[in-house]
């Protein structure tokens, strides 16, 4: 059995993935273009299998590793096919042209919108807090970057802090599923910093740290 499955193969199914292939998980890599799932499997190594959206995702975690439309699409596509699973949302629902606004309804989060598309699974919204480059460094400041967990599921809180803890991450568990509505606003914050050019060294390589 495959630890997780991760759809979508661009930098953060790349970060998360070479996350998950360091804490020795067992890891498939699906994408609507086969050929770049079997190049970022062949990248990051390990035991890493590949396919397309035709195949089923194997892995006891699936991580959306897409944008918000995107992964609308897939949990759409996929549907029962998740039910018993936990699905890692990671997406922020942001207005890329303005970076002053979020395209959900005030009220609800990209994460509550997947799992009303995909209610037999358990859905966690995590890793949207996080850039690919420290992500895939595993770290900030020289300290072991946060991840930020937000789901109504006990069991699937615990499956993706210990995916977190086990890749060298420290995992912070925030609540229910409705947190990922606090978790997308600040990083629509966040993200209007990177792309902000007042913060030219920003550059999308900012890390999240809650210091103790």
């Amino acid at each position: 059995m495959t630890d997780i499955t991760i759809i979508g193969s661009g930098n953060m199914a790349r970060a998360i993935g070479t996350r998950a292939v360091s804490a020795g998980r067992k890891v498939q890599i699906l994408d609507r273009s086969p050929e770049n799932a079997a190049r970022l499997a062949a990248e990051i190594g390990g035991t890493t299998t590949s396919g397309g959206l035709g195949d089923i995702p194997d892995g006891d975690i699936v991580v959306l590793a897409l944008y918000f439309g995107p992964a609308k699409e897939v949990a759409t596509h996929y549907g029962d096919t998740l039910s018993g699973k936990t699905v890692i949302d990671i997406g922020n629902p942001i207005n890329t042209e303005t970076f002053d606004s979020l395209v959900v309804e005030s009220g609800t989060s990209a994460a509550e919108e997947i799992a009303k598309l995909l209610p037999g699974a358990r859905v966690v919204k995590a890793f949207n807090t996080t850039f690919a480059g420290p992500l895939a460094a595993g770290s900030t400041g020289g300290m072991p970057l946060d991840v930020f967990i937000a789901t109504d599921s006990e069991t699937a809180g615990n499956e993706v802090a210990a995916f977190a803890a086990a890749a060298g991450l420290r995992p912070l568990k925030v609540g229910g599923l409705h947190h990922a509505r606090e978790l997308e606003g600040f990083m629509l914050l966040i993200m209007a910093l990177q792309a902000n050019p007042a913060y030219e060294n920003f550059n999308w390589g900012t890390g999240l740290k809650v210091i103790d």
